[in-house]
């Protein structure tokens, strides 16, 4: 088939963790067989600047412009709670209702982003104002990583709730709904960009 027309897509991992990247394109697709897409995981910054730089052409980012950006416009396409990931031999496992008191200097495993470390950053905070103080003993570039170490009993981790359909074995999940973190993905596209086919993608996403 004689492709007519390319996008260029970024996204971050916890769009295909919770399965809106496939969602997306399989609608596209049925709606536009003829388009060549690529895709390419980057972080939210990273996505920015690539739609400033027409190198992109949407964006699924963790972190949405500001408000007032004049170039780039987005909107939230996800919001999910963080669940807490222990393994199956813990001593919570049996606990009904698990408080902050219960993780208090507990070993804990975080996805540790690079060179600026928000997400670590972010998680202490949380921690702190829940009541609590984590031990970080492990850090990992992705959260399907840290929940290998949980699965290995090395400690306990928060992770995006859909991730349950996905872990490892050996891996039990309580929800955690005194703790204030979450995850949020929202669709970036350059504002002057009025091709139907980023409209189309839009509404694709937004259903």
């Amino acid at each position: 088939m004689e492709r007519r027309g390319s996008l260029a897509i970024g996204y971050v991992e916890g769009a295909v963790h919770a399965g809106l990247l496939a969602r997306m394109l399989r609608q596209f697709r049925r709606e536009r067989p003829d388009f060549h897409l690529r895709l390419t995981n980057q972080r939210s910054a990273a996505q920015l600047e690539g739609l400033r730089r027409h190198t992109l052409d949407l964006g699924l980012v963790y972190s949405p412009p500001d408000a007032e950006d004049p170039d780039i416009a987005s909107m939230l396409i996800l919001r999910e709670p963080l669940v807490l990931a222990m393994p199956e031999a813990d001593v919570l496992a049996d606990v009904a209702e698990i408080g902050p008191a219960n993780l208090d200097g507990r070993a804990w495993i975080t996805v540790a982003r690079q060179p600026d470390d928000t997400i670590r950053a972010q998680f202490l905070a949380a921690c702190a104002r829940s009541g609590f103080v984590p031990d970080v003993a492990y850090e990992t570039a992705d959260p399907l990583t840290s929940l290998g170490l949980v699965s290995a009993g090395l400690g306990l981790a928060t992770v995006q709730a859909s991730l349950r359909n996905t872990a490892p074995s050996g891996i039990l999940f309580r929800d955690l709904p005194w703790f204030d973190r979450t995850v949020s993905v929202h669709l970036a596209w350059r504002r002057r960009d009025r091709r139907a086919v980023i409209a189309g993608l839009r509404e694709a996403v937004g259903e």
